[in-house]
């Protein structure tokens, strides 16, 4: 069997420590064997009757086991960090370790886009969008209308009344583009606060279904690489939120006034062309 490349490491460090314990065994051993035979020239080992001396032998360190279970978190305070430039920070009284995480997956886009309540709320955006779209397309054609009149009446009118019906285009066009960004405004905001209703709902489903499955923890599938089937929960949300709530309240458009599509004034009296 081959042995994976990860373990090559381990298996060596494992037979350096395995070697580490036993050859000081076995110099004792021989050590021991070679004292109990005589060598001319050579002190004897002790004589017969005498108690030899007990050797120690090293006893190899026991490894803990895995299914030891794990020694008890001390009690007490944790100090601040000493380090220099750290900040003085009170201690802080220990406390329980937190329970196994248990993870689960969910794609929040891909919930939102399965979602009825939130698909109805994008179509009467995108409707009142169009109508404000509409409502400006047809502010503009007037703006160019009304400036190729002014110009066709610039040999009726004198310099201070070409001055006076400019200045009363450019505050139509500038009311308009105020009530305009305004219609803007309060769709977008209208848009924001039914969302954020379905999101709240959301949030509720979310943490249903993590009970019901016994998770402690729920990630986005943006913030993760990889992941199982079984533990993405995108699904589950959609199909309960759905259950839970298929429409939403969404704030009326306010009536705005002030949009004028009428042509520029025409001159008062002929007589105009001779001042």
């Amino acid at each position: 069997m081959r042995v994976p490349p990860c373990y090559t490491g381990a298996l060596r460090w494992s037979v350096i420590f395995v070697l580490a314990l036993v050859l000081p065994a076995l110099a004792a051993h021989a050590q021991q064997q070679q004292q109990q035979w005589f060598v001319p020239g050579q002190q004897q080992g002790p004589a017969q009757g005498q108690q030899r001396p007990p050797q120690t032998q090293a006893q190899p360190q026991q490894r803990p086991s895995a299914a030891q279970p794990r020694p008890a978190q001390p009690t007490g305070q944790v100090p601040g960090p000493t380090e220099p430039g750290a900040p003085r920070l009170p201690p802080l009284d220990r406390s329980p370790s937190p329970p196994t995480a248990v993870i689960g997956v969910i794609g929040l886009q891909e919930v939102f886009d399965a979602s009825v309540a939130v698909r109805q709320v994008r179509q009467t955006m995108q409707d009142r969008l169009q109508r404000l779209n509409d409502d400006a397309a047809r502010e503009q054609n007037a703006w160019r209308e009304a400036q190729q009149q002014l110009a066709s009446l610039r040999g009726q009118l004198t310099p201070e009344q070409m001055r006076e019906r400019e200045q009363e285009l450019q505050e139509r066009i500038s009311s308009a583009q105020r009530i305009l960004r305004e219609r803007n405004a309060a769709i977008q905001a209208a848009g924001q606060k039914a969302l954020a209703e379905i999101e709240r709902v959301m949030l509720f489903v979310i943490r249903q279904v993590a009970e019901a499955r016994g998770l402690t923890m729920v990630i986005q599938r943006q913030a993760i690489v990889l992941a199982v089937e079984q533990h993405d929960i995108s699904e589950a949300v959609a199909n309960q939120l759905n259950r839970a709530l298929t429409s939403v309240a969404i704030d009326p458009e306010p009536e705005f006034s002030g949009l004028s599509l009428a042509p520029v004034r025409q001159p008062a009296s002929p007589a105009l062309r001779r001042n």
